[in-house]
């Protein structure tokens, strides 16, 4: 399964250092695998439309229209940034990558753009207060896990998603880093070029802007410049890959103007922004790192089990919604499920599919599977789920629990174990615990104090116990010398 991981990473993302075009040969090989034919893009923007994917269109003026005839025309490139201000990306920046799947799986190129350069500047939109400054090698860091996140939902969504004959026609996938084509800039060299092309008086105008100036602290010379940096890069994509399509999130709308003016008075060119709705709370707030509520898409930050448990728990009133925007289910499913669920809501098909397909997505198959064991392990007290469960597994389930590798001595006794971890006090009182029933090993409660471990019972086939004392307080055990 990992080789095939890797051939699948390796086909599919070619990360690319920039040159200027002239409509050159490094641009027609990147489009020369393209399928051209009209029928892969057709009802591409109806299908996203009803979906609620797409939100808002710019430029306004029959920019559906005009987009739908450039989709149908041949392929095109899309893109989207995101901004490496945090070492994951989470289930708010989820939707811009879904909809990037959406475009190359009718065919279409997208490019994926990390924000090496522009985390530097920090985007104002949707803040009250300027960002900290980020070190370079935090900025590094934080690159690098972004990039292997995207490569991972991108290449969990062509193993998992798509079988043989719909990968013939998908796009090409390439994950760039805009710091590649602002190192060589100077200040001077920018401003002269890029600069002269902005009006103060557009720029102010902004709604990101003028939120920002009416605040306490007011906005800083490089916020200002964001929208600055982020028209140049679709300028440069456009020159580049003949990018025509830039996706972003609503609060994004005036950074898509910014680009689409910019390249209109440069080189002339129509070019269009589509923006995704905010994935909000139930209480309406929107999910992210600075309002402190992220689910992140890095099982180091939240693990596939949490991942699973939060779609799992979405209110009623929204699962259809997330059906359509988080999953690849045709409509027709979304509502079969949903009159499943309505007909016997104590099931919770609707919910569980939308966790199972969410999960696979981010974390594979596998991430799913542990998923499915840890809900199992935790909330069925299944002993074979436990079994199966591996030490990292467990570790994430039971994160605050403390974990201890024990030397599995012959004759060892329940109190014995509790009070080598110290979940119970030496002396009586801690006997006692034991024999009013206090303590539990493997979901089976232990209440003879003086029981010998048993294999496969206190210790299961795994090498690894959960002891569990009172309702909450869990501790991991490793066997060692088994």
């Amino acid at each position: 399964m990992a080789a095939s991981m890797a051939r699948t990473c390796s086909r599919l993302f070619r990360f690319q250092s920039c040159v200027r075009r002239k409509l050159s040969p490094r641009y027609l090989a990147f489009n020369e695998n393209f399928h051209s034919s009209p029928a892969l893009h057709s009802g591409l923007l109806l299908s996203l439309n009803k979906r609620g994917v797409l939100k808002e269109s710019f430029p306004e003026d029959a920019a559906h229209d005009q987009l739908a005839r450039v989709l149908e025309s041949g392929g095109q490139t899309v893109y989207c940034g995101f901004d490496p201000t945090a070492d994951s990306l989470h289930v708010g920046n989820l939707l811009a990558i879904i909809g990037l799947l959406h475009f190359r799986s009718a065919g279409h190129h997208v490019l994926a753009v990390i924000g090496g350069a522009t985390a530097q500047i920090g985007d104002p939109s949707g803040k009250t207060s300027e960002r900290e400054r980020i070190s370079a090698d935090t900025l590094e860091g934080n690159t690098h896990s972004i990039r292997e996140s995207i490569q991972r939902i991108f290449t969990n969504h062509e193993l998992n998603f798509h079988d043989g004959s719909a990968k013939k026609k998908m796009g090409t996938v390439t994950v760039l880093n805009n710091m590649s084509w602002y190192k060589d800039w100077n200040v001077v060299g920018f401003l002269s070029e890029a600069g002269r092309h902005f009006r103060m008086g557009t720029m102010l105008s902004r709604h990101s802007v003028q939120s920002r100036l009416k605040s306490e602290d007011g906005m800083s010379l490089t916020e200002f410049t964001y929208q600055v940096f982020q028209a140049y890069d679709f300028y440069h994509l456009n020159q580049i890959y003949g990018c025509k399509i830039q996706l972003g999130g609503s609060d994004q709308l005036g950074n898509l103007m910014s680009g689409h003016e910019y390249i209109r008075k440069v080189c002339g060119e129509e070019v269009f922004g589509l923006t995704l709705p905010l994935v909000t709370s139930s209480v309406g707030d929107k999910l992210g790192k600075t309002a402190g509520n992220a689910v992140w898409l890095n099982r180091e930050r939240t693990t596939p089990f949490e991942l699973y448990q939060y779609f799992l728990r979405q209110p009623d009133n929204i699962v259809e919604r997330y059906l359509k925007l988080f999953t690849f289910l045709p409509l027709g499913e979304v509502q079969g499920l949903m009159e499943q669920q309505r007909l016997d809501p104590g099931k919770r098909l609707a919910h569980k599919r939308l966790a199972a397909e969410v999960t696979k997505l981010v974390h594979g198959k596998e991430g799913l599977e542990s998923a499915k064991r840890c809900t199992n392990a935790l909330y069925n007290s299944s002993v074979q789920a436990l079994e199966q469960m591996s030490e990292e597994e467990l570790q994430e389930l039971f994160h605050q629990a403390p974990f201890h590798e024990l030397l599995l001595e012959p004759g060892s006794t329940v109190v014995d174990v509790c009070r080598r971890v110290q979940a119970v006090p030496d002396g009586p009182k801690g006997y006692r615990m034991v024999t009013e029933g206090a303590v539990w090993i493997n979901h089976t409660r232990s209440d003879k104090p003086e029981q010998v471990l048993i294999p496969k019972v206190h210790v299961l086939s795994n090498g690894l116990s959960l002891l569990r004392v009172g309702k909450k307080n869990f501790y991991i055990i490793k066997w060692l010398g088994l």
